[in-house]
């Protein structure tokens, strides 16, 4: 498979991904599996993208991988998300067992907090991505991390 369509396949999984989630929730949110499915998968479209981002200000530096990396988080961070962690997600399991904290379903108002940081520096990688400034993506790059490492450490069980 050439990298021309292989990033098609991705930027559609993504476009799908943004639209249908937000789509699902103004309709019946689904069974309790399907959203955590549907998050996890979410949240495996962010870890690639973060991983393409880092590959790039850590060796050769590629513009256009950088931006459409930059706005696949901003579209996620962006994509209400939040919805699909309604009650009775807690322990459900979708592709795997859910690595969600207990927390995050009785602190709200953290959980809130800890994912408008996360949008609102994915929202500024994606300017910064699309200038093309290597060393400043790298410090924002920084930044989003940090915002995810905020979320990671409160609400997510690691492995």
């Amino acid at each position: 498979m050439q990298l021309k369509q292989l990033k098609k396949i991705i930027l559609a999984t993504c476009a799908f991904s943004v639209l249908a989630i937000p789509a699902a929730h103004s309709q019946t949110i689904g069974k309790a599996e399907d959203q955590v499915r549907w998050r996890q998968s979410a949240f495996s479209t962010m870890g690639w993208s973060m991983g393409r981002i880092k590959a790039n200000v850590s060796g050769s530096y590629n513009k256009e991988q950088v931006t459409q990396a930059a706005n696949t988080l901003q579209a996620l961070a962006n994509s209400n998300i939040g919805s699909l962690f309604a009650p009775g997600t807690e322990s459900a399991k979708g592709w795997k067992k859910t690595e969600v904290k207990p927390a995050l379903f009785t602190d709200k108002e953290g959980a809130n907090k800890a994912w408008a940081n996360f949008a609102k520096e994915a929202d500024e990688l994606a300017k910064v991505a699309a200038a093309g400034d290597a060393a400043a993506v790298k410090a924002q790059f920084g930044k989003v991390g940090q915002a995810c490492k905020g979320c990671h450490d409160k609400f997510k069980v690691e492995d």
